[in-house]
């Protein structure tokens, strides 16, 4: 039988535990901490912090896992794609790949110069005298998930912005990154030897007070997006950044009808949009995804029409009791998940306004 690894337990790891579990396989999930619903979904669980690369890899050699993988982690990829190629196990990408779109100032360098890139700074320390244009992004160079981002208007926040992004930063290194106008997209790639085969684009609403922070995303009408450009610049990207098979993750901004990629990454995203691709289209990004890494099948795209559905997350302040009964509800969905249980303590991710549950519902 089968023995594949996850890294990480929580709801975006369940995913893929539960998608596993229906193609018989026997799942495996390690975590720092069991705190979340991933350990209970896997067939084992087992206490490890997935950044101790040789209790990991000795996890694997007694457990003869075959595949090691993640989704929806930025902090995941590197490790899976080291472990993987120190062990010959399958893999999508290199290690120094992930680690390059893991570290922004790194993924920035690399891709200076190609269309769609933005003007950026490198700073590690937030007394720095430079001259700027605001407004601008502050944000770590090695984080995810919006933790330790601050949008700054003007020279009055920037400090606190710099030091704030530097204590979420594991190498406390900050990035300014040149602010740009217009609408916020993500895109959901998946790569075959260097083609982009398949590229959904779904309009990402963030929240009103607490800008950066995801609301929604909604699959719409591809014709309102610059698709040819989009598709053009995302390639571009992955073809600099060695992304040449599997998935691949962008958050971009459209500003004058010209894309723009604010984070790119070799992984499926962290808010569950295969699932809403699944209703959209068909297609099921998550399935093909562990088909071709485990069976190295090749994957096909053939869907007829896509449907407007959007994911809305239901987010709460953190370190406080869980109260679903006070949130906003949705009657009809396709699908509803809660992170929590009722009454249980929200811990803080990006520390501002936290994910707590979902809908998945037409438009």
């Amino acid at each position: 039988m089968t023995k594949v690894l996850i890294l990480g337990v929580a709801p975006v790891q369940e995913d893929a535990i539960t998608k596993l579990k229906k193609l018989n396989i026997e799942t495996h999930a390690i975590a720092m901490e069991n705190d979340g619903p991933g350990a209970k979904s896997a067939d084992y669980f087992k206490k490890i912090n997935i950044i101790e690369q040789d209790k990991v890899e000795k996890y694997i050699i007694d457990n003869e896992i075959d595949v090691v993988y993640s989704i929806g982690s930025d902090i995941a990829m590197p490790e899976v794609s080291k472990i993987s190629h120190n062990l010959d196990l399958p893999h999508f990408v290199s290690y120094s790949t992930a680690y390059n779109c893991n570290h922004k100032e790194q993924m920035r360098k690399i891709t200076k110069g190609l269309i769609g890139s933005v003007d950026f700074k490198e700073i590690n320390d937030e007394n720095e005298k430079f001259q700027l244009n605001y407004p601008l992004f502050v944000k770590p160079t090695d984080s995810q998930g919006q933790r330790g981002i601050s949008f700054v208007e003007n020279e009055s926040t920037l400090k606190s912005a710099i030091k704030k992004a530097i204590s979420y930063s594991r190498e406390k290194k900050a990035i300014i990154e040149k602010y740009v106008d217009g609408y916020e997209i993500s895109v959901n790639g998946y790569m075959v030897d260097n083609v982009l085969e398949f590229c959904i684009i779904s309009e990402r609403v963030t929240w009103n007070e607490y800008p950066g922070l995801i609301h929604k995303h909604r699959i719409i009408d591809q014709t309102q997006f610059p698709q040819k450009k989009i598709k053009k610049v995302l390639n571009e990207f992955a073809t600099k950044l060695s992304i040449n098979n599997g998935p691949i993750y962008a958050q971009m901004k459209v500003e004058n009808g010209e894309p723009y990629i604010i984070e790119i990454t070799p992984r499926l995203d962290g808010c569950h949009m295969h699932k809403v691709i699944k209703y959209s289209t068909g297609i099921d990004l998550l399935r093909i995804t562990l088909n071709h890494l485990i069976y190295k099948k090749i994957p096909k795209f053939e869907y007829n029409n896509i449907k407007n559905v959007t994911l809305e997350f239901i987010c709460e302040h953190p370190n406080q009791k869980i109260d679903y009964s006070k949130l906003p509800k949705i009657n009809e969905y396709l699908e509803k998940y809660y992170y929590y249980n009722q009454n249980d303590l929200i811990r803080p991710v990006n520390g501002v306004y936290d994910k707590v549950g979902y809908y998945i519902y037409n438009e």
